[in-house]
C-alpha cells in the first residue's frame, strides 16, 4: 500500500508536466513554457524528464507540431542553460544538429535551442566547431527571417566570444563559413552584429586565408551607409551606428588597401555630399594603420581628390574633412620607417602638394589662394619633418610676397597665411637652435612684423599683434633688441583711441602672453613708461582736456593689469596701482569716483591673474588687503575740514569697487593663510586695532559699530566682502560678539546701505557656521531681531531686508528651517504680520519673479506644470511693467513650440495678448510679441484658421514701426499667417 502512494506521488509532477507539454503544443498556449522553465529551475523537473515528456512531439510526423515540441524544450534552455550538465549538453547537442535537417518550419527553433546551448558552461571542447559547421552546412542563412538570422549571428558571437581557440582551429574554413552566412544581410539590426564579428575576426587574428578580398566584398557593399531610420523606430539603431561599425571595419586591417582605396577615391570623387563625407572620415581612419607600402600606389589620385574637393566644393563638411585626410595621409607618411634603399615617399608627396599650391600664394587676391594655404597648413601640421620641408619653401615665398604687394588689404592676407605656418611650428620640439626653420627667417619676420603694426590698417595691425605673439613664443628666436622694439610696439598700441578699440584690446592681451615669457624685458621697457604715465596723470595732465587725461589715464591702469602675469611684475606693478590709489587719497590730483574705481578694476585683474600661483595670490592679498583698509579707514575718519576725496572714497559705487578686490584677493587663500588674514581684521571692526595697517596713525578710534557716524558703519561693506570670501573651515575670532554687533546694525534705518551690508556679512556667516547649538542660537536671535523690526515702523524695511538675507543663507545650505521661512501660508512665523510681508498690492512683484524664475527653469522642469501656471503667466502678460511682460514672452514664445496641445486651450488670450503688446512702447516687447505672433503658428492649423483675418489686418501696424527690427519681426510673422492653411504649409 505504501509503496503505491509513493508511485502515485512521484507519478503526480511528471503527470503535470505532461499537461503542461500538451496545453503547449496542442493548446497553442505560451504560459506553460515559462511555467514549465520556472519548474526546472527550482528542481521540480530535469531538463531529461522535459525530453520525456515531449518525445511524442518530437517525433510527431507533423511539423508544426515538431516545431511546437522544439520551441517549447528551446525556450527552457534559455532560461536553465547555467544547470546543464556536460553529457546533458552532449546529447542536446547531438539533437539539434540532426534537427537542422528538419523541414523549415522546425529551423527557427532548432536555432533558438542552439543559442541557448552556445551559453552553456557545460559546452565539452570540440562541439562550439560541430554546430557552427552544421549551421554553415545545412542552413541557407539568408532565406530565413530577420529574427532567425539574428540568431545565427548570436550563436557566432558567443562562441567566438567563449570558444575562440577551437574556431581558430577551422582556419580560414570558419571565415568562408560566416561569408556565406553574411551575404547578402539587408536588416540594419543584424548588420550591427555582423560588422562586429568582421571586426572580431580581423582584430583577434583569425585566418583569413585566401578569403581576404572575399571578406571586404561581403562587408564593403554597403558602403556608404544608406539608411533612414524609420520614425518612433523601436531598435534606435541610426545611421551614425552602422557607419561606425562599417568604417571600425574597413579600416582594421592593411590587408584591404588594395580594395578600399579604389572604391575611397571613386566615392570622394561622385555628386553625393554624404559619400563624401563617410569617404573622407574612413580614409582618415585607415591612416592609422596603412603604412607607406599600402598608399605608394594610390598617393597621386588621392592627392587629386582632395585638392578637387578642398579647391572646388562649396560645402566646410567636406572641405575640413578633407584638410584632415590629407593631414593623416601626411602623418601616415612621415611615421612610416623607411629601408636604406627606398624611396622617401614623403618627400616626394609633398613636392607634389607644393608645386599645386605654392603659386596660387603669389595671387592673394584670388579665390584658391586661402584653397592652397589650407591644404599646405594640413599637411605641415602633420609631422615635424613636413612641418620643415613645408616651411623652408614657403617661407621665402610669402616673405617676397609681402614687400611685394603693397596694399594693406593684400598684406594682411599674406600675413594671415605666414601666421598660419608660424602657429605650426609650437607643434615640435628642436633639440638644437640651428635646426629650428624659423631660426634663418628671423630678422626678415620681425622687420616684417614691425611694419604691420605701424601700419594705418588696423586689421593689418590686428594680424601683425597677433603674428608678434606667436614669434615670441618661439622659444630663443627673438633678440633682446626685438623684444625692446616689441615691447616699444606695443606700448604705442595699448593707448590708441576709441576707434582702434580692437588694436588696443588685442595689444593687451599679448602683453600679458608676452610678459609670462620675457618678464625681464616688460620690467625695463614698460613698466617705467606705464609708472611714468600714471605719475603724469597725478601732475602735468591734470591741465590738459579732461577726456583725453581720463582715457589715458584708463588705458595706463589697463595696460598694468594686463602685463600682471608673472610673479616678478605684480611685485612691481602692485605697488604703482596702490601707490596710485595712495595719491589720489592724499589729494594730490582731482579725483572722481570713476577714477578710484577704475584703479580698483585694475587691482581686481591683478588678484585674479594671481589665483593660479598662491605665493602671488598670497602676497597680492598680505599687501593690497591691508592698504585699502587703511585708505577707508583714513577717509571715514573724522576732520574738521569735510574733504571731496574722503567722500569720493566712501561713495556706495567704490566702496562696492574696494570690496570687489578684497573678495577676490581672499577667495582663493589657504584655511591657514586666511586664518592668519582674519586675526587681524576682524578685531579692527570690533576693538579698533588698527595695528596691521601701513600707516595707522589716525585721529580718533575706529569703531564701526559703536560711532554714530555713518562713515565708519559703511565700511561694513568691505567686511562682508572679505568674511564672506573666506573659506568655510576658517575660524572667525569673537564671533558671537561679532553677530550680535551686526545684527544691531542690520536693523539700523539711519544708514541702508551699511544695515544692507551688515545683513549680508550676518547671513554669510549664517551660511558657513557648522551646525549645533550656537546656529540655533544665532537664528533664534536673528528671528527675534526680524520680528521686532518689523513691528517698529522705522525699521520695517531693514528687518525684512534681514529676513530675505536670512532665508537665502538657510535655503543655500538646506536648513529645515528655510521651508518655513518660505513658505506664504505658514502662520507659524511672525502671525501679526505675514499679511504685511504678503500685501495684495505687491501681486505684480510677485509676478515679476515668477517669469524670471520660469525663463530660467529647464524645460522637462517646467512642462509638467504647466497647465497650473500657464494662467499666471497670461496674466503677467497684463502687468504694465515692461520688465515682466518680457521675460513672459521670452518664457512663451519656447513653450509654443515645446507645448502646443496645451498651449492651444488659450489661443484666445494668446492672440489677443500677443497682439496688445505688438504695440508696446517698449521696442524689446514689440519685438518679442511679433516673435511670439509667429511662434502662434506652430499650434495645430484647425485652432488658429478662425483668427486668420484679424491677425493679418493687426500685424500690417507693425510693418511701419519706426524700428527697422520690429518691422523686420512683423514681415516674418505676418508672412506665416499669411501661408496658414495653404496646401503644402
Amino acid at each position: 500500500m505504501a509503496a503505491a502512494t509513493a508511485l502515485e506521488e512521484a507519478a503526480a509532477p511528471v503527470g503535470a508536466l505532461c499537461g503542461l507539454v500538451q496545453d503547449f503544443v496542442m493548446g497553442q498556449q505560451e504560459g506553460p513554457a515559462d511555467q514549465v522553465a520556472a519548474d526546472v529551475k527550482s528542481g521540480g523537473y530535469t531538463v531529461l524528464q522535459v525530453v520525456e515528456a515531449l518525445g511524442s512531439s518530437l517525433e510527431n510526423p507533423e511539423p508544426r507540431t515538431r516545431a511546437r515540441g522544439i520551441q517549447l524544450l528551446s525556450q527552457v534552455l534559455l532560461q536553465c542553460h547555467s544547470l546543464l550538465l556536460e553529457k546533458e549538453v552532449v546529447h542536446l547537442i547531438l539533437f539539434y544538429e540532426n534537427r537542422l535537417k528538419d523541414h523549415h518550419l522546425v529551423i527557427p527553433s532548432v536555432l533558438q535551442g542552439l543559442r541557448a546551448l552556445s551559453m552553456s558552461v557545460a559546452l565539452p571542447p570540440g562541439l562550439a566547431v560541430s554546430v557552427l559547421k552544421a549551421i554553415f552546412q545545412e542552413i541557407h542563412v539568408q532565406s530565413l527571417l530577420q529574427v532567425d538570422r539574428h540568431t545565427v549571428f548570436s550563436i557566432i558571437t558567443n562562441f567566438m566570444r567563449s570558444r575562440e581557440e577551437e574556431l581558430k582551429g577551422l582556419g580560414a574554413d570558419f571565415t568562408f563559413g560566416f561569408i556565406q552566412v553574411m551575404d547578402g544581410e539587408k536588416d540594419p539590426r543584424n548588420l550591427l552584429v555582423a560588422f562586429r564579428i568582421v571586426h572580431d575576426l580581423i582584430s583577434k587574428d583569425y585566418s583569413l586565408g585566401p578569403f581576404v578580398e572575399e571578406l571586404f566584398e561581403v562587408t564593403s557593399c554597403y558602403f556608404p551607409i544608406d539608411f533612414t531610420p524609420p520614425p518612433n523606430d523601436p531598435y534606435g539603431i541610426q545611421r551614425d551606428d552602422l557607419i561606425l561599425s562599417l568604417r571600425a571595419v574597413l579600416a582594421s586591417t592593411p590587408r584591404f588597401a588594395e580594395f578600399l582605396l579604389p572604391l575611397l577615391i571613386e566615392k570622394v570623387d561622385s555628386e553625393i555630399l554624404s559619400a563624401k563625407l563617410d569617404s573622407l572620415q574612413t580614409l582618415n581612419a585607415c591612416c592609422a594603420v596603412y603604412g607607406q607600402k599600402e598608399l605608394k600606389d594610390f598617393l597621386p589620385s588621392l592627392w587629386a581628390s582632395i585638392r578637387r574637393e578642398v579647391f572646388q566644393t562649396a560645402s566646410e563638411r567636406v572641405e575640413a574633412e578633407g584638410l584632415a585626410a590629407l593631414h593623416s595621409l601626411t602623418a601616415c607618411l612621415s611615421c612610416s620607417v623607411l629601408r636604406a634603399d627606398a624611396e622617401d615617399l614623403l618627400d616626394s608627396f609633398l613636392s607634389t602638394i607644393l608645386q599645386d599650391c605654392r603659386h596660387h600664394l603669389c595671387e592673394p587676391d584670388m579665390k584658391l589662394v586661402w584653397p592652397s594655404a589650407k591644404l599646405l597648413q594640413a599637411a605641415a601640421g602633420a609631422s615635424a619633418r613636413a612641418c620643415e620641408h613645408i616651411t623652408r619653401n614657403v617661407l621665402p615665398l610669402l616673405l617676397e610676397q609681402f614687400h611685394k604687394h603693397s596694399q594693406s588689404n593684400q598684406r594682411r592676407t599674406i600675413l594671415e597665411m605666414l601666421l598660419g605656418f608660424l602657429k605650426l611650428q609650437q607643434k615640435w620640439n628642436y633639440e638644437e637652435k640651428d635646426e629650428r626653420p624659423l631660426t634663418s627667417f628671423k630678422d626678415q619676420l620681425c622687420s616684417l612684423v614691425f611694419m604691420a603694426l605701424t601700419d594705418p590698417s588696423t586689421q593689418l595691425q590686428l594680424v601683425g599683434i597677433r603674428t608678434l605673439t606667436v614669434l615670441g613664443s618661439q622659444p630663443d628666436l627673438l633678440s633682446s633688441g626685438d623684444l625692446e622694439l616689441a615691447v616699444g610696439h606695443l606700448y604705442r598700441l595699448s593707448f590708441l583711441e576709441e576707434d582702434s578699440q580692437s588694436c588696443r584690446v588685442a595689444a593687451l592681451e599679448a602683453s600679458g602672453t608676452l610678459t609670462t615669457l620675457y618678464p625681464g624685458a616688460f620690467s625695463s621697457h614698460l613698466l617705467p613708461k606705464l609708472a611714468k604715465e600714471l605719475h603724469k596723470g597725478e601732475s602735468d595732465v591734470a591741465r590738459e582736456d579732461g577726456l583725453m587725461k581720463s582715457s589715458r589715464h584708463f588705458y595706463c591702469l589697463q595696460a598694468l593689469s594686463a602685463i600682471s602675469t608673472h610673479p616678478s611684475i605684480v611685485r612691481e606693478t602692485l605697488p604703482v596701482l596702490l601707490q596710485h590709489l595712495c595719491q589720489a587719497n592724499k589729494g594730490n590730483m582731482v579725483t572722481e569716483p570713476s577714477e578710484i574705481t577704475a584703479i580698483c578694476q585694475s587691482l581686481q585683474q591683478v588678484a585674479e591673474k594671481c589665483q593660479q600661483d598662491p605665493e602671488s595670490y598670497w602676497y597680492f592679498h598680505e599687501t593690497a588687503v591691508p592698504c585699502l583698509f587703511g585708505l577707508a579707514v583714513q577717509a571715514s575718519m573724522p576732520e574738521k575740514e569735510s574733504s571731496v576725496l574722503r567722500r569720493v572714497l566712501l561713495e556706495d559705487e567704490v566702496l562696492a569697487a574696494l570690496a570687489s578686490v578684497i573678495g577676490t584677493a581672499t577667495t582663493h587663500l589657504s584655511p591657514e593663510l586666511a586664518a592668519q588674514s582674519v586675526m587681524c581684521i576682524v578685531p579692527l571692526f570690533l576693538d579698533g586695532n588698527t595695528s596691521f595697517l601701513p600707516e595707522n596713525s589716525f585721529p580718533s578710534r575706529f569703531q564701526p559699530f559703536q560711532s554714530s557716524s555713518s562713515t565708519q558703519r559703511r565700511l561694513v561693506a568691505l567686511l562682508t566682502a572679505f568674511v564672506c570670501s573666506l573659506p568655510r573651515n576658517v575660524e572667525i575670532p569673537q564671533l558671537n560678539r561679532l553677530m550680535r554687533e551686526l545684527l544691531e546694525q542690520s536693523c539700523c534705518h539711519s544708514c541702508p546701505f551699511s544695515s544692507t551690508a551688515a545683513a549680508k556679512c550676518f547671513a554669510g556667516l549664517l551660511n558657513k557656521h557648522p551646525p549645533g547649538q550656537q546656529l540655533d542660537e544665532f537664528l533664534q536671535l536673528a528671528m527675534d531681531t526680524v520680528e521686532t523690526g518689523l513691528a517698529s515702523g522705522s525699521s520695517r524695511n531693514q528687518a525684512f531686508a534681514l529676513l530675505l538675507w536670512v532665508t537665502k543663507a538657510l535655503v543655500l545650505r538646506y536648513h529645515p528651517l528655510s521651508t518655513c521661512l518660505t513658505t506664504r501660508s505658514n502662520p507659524s512665523f511672525f502671525p501679526k504680520h505675514h499679511l504685511f510681508l504678503f500685501p495684495s498690492d505687491v501681486k505684480p512683484n510677485y509676478l515679476k519673479g515668477l517669469s524670471h524664475v520660469l525663463n530660467r527653469l529647464p524645460k522637462p522642469v517646467l512642462l509638467p506644470e504647466l497647465p497650473t501656471l500657464l494662467s499666471l503667466l497670461l496674466e503677467a502678460l497684463s502687468c504694465p511693467d515692461s520688465v515682466v511682460q518680457l521675460s513672459t514672452l521670452s518664457c512663451l514664445q519656447p513653450l509654443l513650440l515645446e507645448a502646443p496641445q496645451i498651449m492651444s486651450l488659450h489661443v484666445d488670450t494668446l492672440v489677443t495678448k500677443f497682439l496688445t503688446l505688438s504695440s508696446s512702447p517698449s521696442m524689446a516687447v514689440r519685438i518679442a510679441a511679433l516673435q511670439c505672433m509667429h511662434a502662434l503658428t506652430r499650434l495645430p492649423t484647425p485652432v488658429l484658421l478662425p483668427y486668420k483675418s484679424q491677425v493679418i489686418r493687426a500685424l500690417a501696424k507693425p510693418l511701419d514701426d519706426k524700428k527697422r527690427l520690429v518691422r523686420k519681426e512683423a514681415v516674418s510673422a505676418r508672412g506665416e499667417w499669411f501661408l496658414l492653411g495653404s496646401p503644402g504649409s
